[in-house]
């Protein structure tokens, strides 16, 4: 299983072209690359102009002038903020839940092991709409209540219509990277 590993840092320099509007636009040759758990690098060449702080049950999703390409989400615990990307460019961004002491988010590299529209937890007897499996033993990325105070048990809980918008563009195979919630002031 995932073991924890150092957050992601940029590691060469970016220079954004159009830092307005609703989304951030950084120069060919010089876009900001990302390092992940497993030792890759994904390249960034935009990110969503975010330009005031979110609250739990909000996203931002703008995939305006995106090509199709490679999906991949970011989860950052520290921060309580799911981002996915997809060539490159950053289309979504949501405030998360994530598993409490007792039963922990896993941290690591995953890929998404099954999707299923109308999931239902037998273990927890609870709805899980749009979920995107990442684990053997029932982790996954999934529509939620997403309110101020909450956890889930081990799982990602998103806005169901992020959720939703998500589960669109979503391919079993595709990459997800979750960091660990200990660096800095902790939950956001």
């Amino acid at each position: 299983m995932a073991t924890m590993l150092p957050p992601p840092v940029v590691t060469k320099p970016a220079i954004p072209a159009h830092p307005s509007g609703p989304r951030i636009w950084y120069h060919a040759g010089s876009y900001p690359h990302l390092s992940l758990p497993d030792g890759r690098q994904e390249v960034v060449r935009s990110v969503l102009n975010i330009t005031k702080p979110m609250q739990f049950g909000d996203f931002v999703w703008n995939d305006d002038g995106i090509p199709d390409g490679p999906v991949w989400v970011r989860i950052d615990l520290a921060r309580q903020l799911l981002s996915v990307f997809r060539d490159g460019s950053e289309i979504g961004s949501a405030v998360i839940l994530y598993g409490d002491h007792t039963k922990q988010t896993p941290l690591g590299t995953f890929s998404i092991l099954e999707k299923r529209k109308d999931y239902h937890s037998r273990t927890y007897d609870a709805p899980m709409p749009y979920m995107l499996r990442l684990t053997n033993d029932g982790v996954a990325i999934h529509g939620s209540d997403v309110r101020e105070g909450w956890a889930t048990h081990g799982c990602i809980g998103v806005p169901l219509e992020f959720a939703r918008l998500l589960f669109a563009i979503a391919h079993k195979g595709d990459l997800v990277v979750i960091l660990p919630a200990e660096r800095g002031a902790g939950k956001a």
